[in-house]
């Protein structure tokens, strides 16, 4: 399905409201790591740092592994626990580098692309409640005095243009605050490579681990179903075969049980080859797909996509897999109430975004029943990212990011 501009332009400045409160979140830990980080630096030169060091450390690293994880970057682990060997490491001053800009620019853009639409929000509603301000007292959120309505009116301009700011402010100001991270917490080119080399081999494990498991389900659901279906069929054949001449009746109810059990036969096969690639998917591409996907969940789901020009099929196939997956677990287990799908693509990327409003607590863990850590296996396999929040009572947010190519 097309979107308008004016819907595109909605979904990317929310999307980028929503990275920017993500970022500012990051930001205010950073500014209590920095305060904190300074009072071990204090208590050093007395002799005690050492015993408050480790954990100190240790945040950093978690912190900026966070931030690696939210803008894109492959993730370190844990990081030293001596200040020895953290004086040493590379890849932690490189954290510790980023950590005081990230607690002041990247706080002052987190403030100011949070702050932008509580603005707009509360200029343009000035109208409505500023003479019910007490005498005496001035209303006005700005440096001018309101006494009449032409003075309100014009605070109400104020927030009409904050809010046309907001438009193309906020996607920009998420690009910037994620662009400092990533310049500053990028490793070194040999780091990097070793990085590299080891999440590749990581991935591509995975990702044979994933083949063999959808070939497993494929064959458990050819043996359980159609194959069985199809012994049926053979068997009412054969005993109809036998009755056509001494009972045509009995052979005629029996022709209709076979063509009945071949029907059921047929669907489960569609089924099976809609599991592994739908046609939808080939023939009308991911909106149209996404689209059944959502028409066929329990859940009221609201749907918004804009992939053009089209992604290669790897990467629409996973696409698809990860919106089934993730609608699939909103039925079943989130007890939600409503649900929404974006999927949006932004030059190279293809962002894969399903959110819904129930009891939370999902997880990607080995064994969890979810499904999402064969998500994260196709997902990592096409160099992709997959970031999950799902806070115990909810709200779960599931969002994948693709690389597409040209």
């Amino acid at each position: 399905m097309r979107q308008s501009a004016g819907r595109r332009f909605h979904d990317r400045s929310r999307e980028g409201f929503l990275d920017l409160g993500r970022g500012l979140g990051t930001a205010l830990v950073a500014l209590l790591l920095s305060a904190w980080l300074l009072v071990v630096l204090v208590l050093c030169a007395v002799g005690v740092g050492v015993l408050v060091a480790p954990p100190a450390l240790r945040g950093v690293r978690r912190l900026a592994d966070r931030e690696r994880a939210r803008t894109g970057a492959p993730t370190l682990g844990a990081g030293p626990d001596r200040i020895r060997d953290a004086v040493a490491d590379r890849l932690w001053r490189r954290d510790l580098r980023w950590l005081l800009p990230h607690a002041t620019v990247g706080l002052a853009l987190g403030l100011a692309g949070v702050l932008l639409p509580v603005y707009a929000v509360r200029d343009l509603s000035f109208p409505l409640w500023w003479w019910l301000v007490p005498d005496g007292q001035d209303p006005s959120p700005w440096w001018w005095t309101v006494r009449t309505w032409p003075d309100a009116l014009a605070v109400a301009g104020l927030g009409l243009g904050w809010g046309l700011l907001s438009v193309p402010g906020l996607p920009a100001l998420a690009r910037a605050q994620s662009g400092v991270s990533r310049a500053l917490l990028r490793p070194p080119a040999d780091v990097d490579l070793s990085l590299r080399v080891a999440e590749l081999t990581a991935t591509r494990a995975g990702a044979l681990d994933a083949h063999a498991a959808e070939l497993r389900r494929i064959e458990r659901s050819l043996h359980d179903g159609a194959q069985n279906r199809l012994v049926g069929v053979s068997v009412l054949l054969g005993a109809a075969r036998r009755s056509l001449v001494r009972d045509p009746a009995t052979a005629d109810e029996l022709l209709a049980r076979a063509q009945t059990a071949a029907e059921e036969a047929l669907a489960e096969l569609r089924a099976v080859v809609r599991g592994i690639l739908p046609p939808v998917l080939l023939d009308r591409g991911l909106a149209a797909a996404v689209a059944g996907l959502a028409a066929d969940c329990r859940v009221p789901c609201r749907v918004a996509v804009a992939v053009e020009p089209r992604c290669p099929a790897s990467v629409e196939a996973t696409a698809y897999f990860v919106v089934a997956e993730a609608l699939t677990n909103v039925s079943r287990h989130s007890g939600a109430a409503a649900a929404a799908v974006s999927v949006h693509r932004r030059g190279e990327v293809l962002h894969v975004v399903v959110t819904d409003d129930g009891r939370g607590g999902a997880t990607t863990a080995s064994g969890s029943g979810s499904g999402l850590t064969g998500v994260r296996r196709r997902v990592e396999a096409l160099d992709g990212t997959l970031g999950l929040s799902s806070p115990p009572g909810g709200p779960t947010r599931v969002e994948v990011r693709l690389p597409c190519g040209s």
